[in-house]
């Protein structure tokens, strides 16, 4: 009787190994099945952060053959054409460039520091236009003027922004990308997806481009000029583009006029923004770029999404 109850438990024991023995084999494969997937989508991701580059490569090109064909850029040129979906190894890219100087530049409120009191008037008209509160003018001119002192009327300089959780003070410089109104009184999510694509932040003071603005903008930046206005002109700018500022000025209703040098018809800053796809892997990003001369843009600066 013992005999065959220590070989009944010698059964089980060898039962037991061979099932420990077996679960061990499996997790070792789940092991390497993850690890030889973990590394196939790093080397994917890899290759489409290096499509990317070559993708901001191609913008740049582009906006350079641009310039050398002609100094006016509108809505009809190659540039301003998304790129449809271009297959690369294992995958696609696709990409389109954007003029950002058919936005309002939210650092034209600053020059040298100083507010600018008739781009500050500017940037009114466009909130206004856009049904934001007034008060994110004032928010906005703290956040990037160089001195202390809160606007008289809804101003936010260090004395708020050191009551929040965390506290933080004011950049007083101006904005290194629209992404930084988050830090600013009042621009929650919903005032930013309204101004996005109204707006944008540029290392320079520049004119806006009419040939390329929305009706918002240009009804915005134009004195007695109001949204219906700017819309007939957009319209008209649809059939033939505006071929000088002065081509544009002789289209505006009578009592409406631009201060010198608040418009152009051409553009130096370019946003360029890629997604690739490649096997498991995608990766997003944005470039801004800044013509000068006629050689390549400068990549001011490039954003990994």
């Amino acid at each position: 009787m013992n005999n065959v109850r220590q070989r009944g438990v010698a059964i089980v024991l060898a039962m037991g190994v061979v099932a420990l023995a077996a679960i061990a084999a499996a997790a070792i494969m789940v092991s390497q099945s993850t690890w030889a997937r973990q590394v196939e989508l790093t080397t994917d991701h890899i290759q489409a952060r290096s499509v990317l580059l070559a993708g901001a490569d191609w913008a740049r090109a582009v906006l350079a053959d641009d310039r050398r064909v002609s100094d006016v850029d509108h809505l009809g040129e190659p540039w301003a054409l998304k790129l449809p979906p271009l297959p690369v190894e294992n995958g696609e890219l696709v990409g389109q460039i954007e003029d950002q100087q058919g936005k309002f530049n939210l650092n034209n409120l600053v020059v040298q520091g100083k507010i600018n009191v008739i781009q500050l008037a500017h940037y009114r008209n466009l909130l206004a236009t856009l049904g934001l509160p007034d008060e994110l003018a004032d928010a906005l001119a703290d956040w990037v003027d160089a001195d202390s002192q809160p606007q008289p009327r809804d101003g936010a300089e260090d004395a708020y922004y050191l009551t929040l959780d965390p506290p933080y003070v004011t950049a007083n410089r101006p904005l290194i990308d629209v992404d930084e109104l988050a830090l600013v009184r009042g621009y929650d999510d919903n005032v930013r997806a309204r101004l996005r694509p109204y707006v944008s932040a540029l290392p320079a003071v520049t004119a806006v481009n009419v040939n390329t603005a929305p009706a918002e903008v240009i009804a915005a930046v134009i004195d007695g000029l109001d949204l219906g206005g700017a819309q007939l002109l957009v319209a008209q700018r649809d059939r033939a583009y505006f071929r000088s500022t002065d081509d544009f000025l002789r289209r505006l209703p009578r009592g409406a006029q631009a201060a010198a040098g608040e418009i152009s018809v051409s553009s130096d800053y370019f946003m360029a923004t890629l997604r690739v796809t490649i096997g498991g892997a995608q990766a997003r990003g944005t470039a801004l770029l800044a013509r000068v001369g006629l050689g390549w843009p400068n990549v001011i600066w490039r954003k990994y999404l």
